[in-house]
């Protein structure tokens, strides 16, 4: 099963925006997702077609996993 961490910011156009990590810490918790994305926000890391990522909007973990059929 393959976890991933979905960070949903929401840019300066009024767009969200989705980061996404793979395999995230098991212990991870929500403060500290809250701040990692915060400081995004605060430093600009990121620039999107021209839009600065302005907002946080959800964060999530997502599970998928794949059966092979052959």
């Amino acid at each position: 099963m393959t976890k991933t961490l979905q960070m949903v910011f929401l840019n300066s156009a009024g767009k969200e925006t989705v980061i996404s990590v793979a395999d995230p810490k098991d212990d991870l918790t929500l403060a500290q997702v809250q701040a990692v994305m915060q400081d995004i926000i605060d430093k600009n890391i990121f620039v999107v077609k021209g839009n600065t990522l302005a907002g946080q909007v959800e964060a999530r973990i997502s599970n998928r996993e794949t059966v092979a059929l052959v």
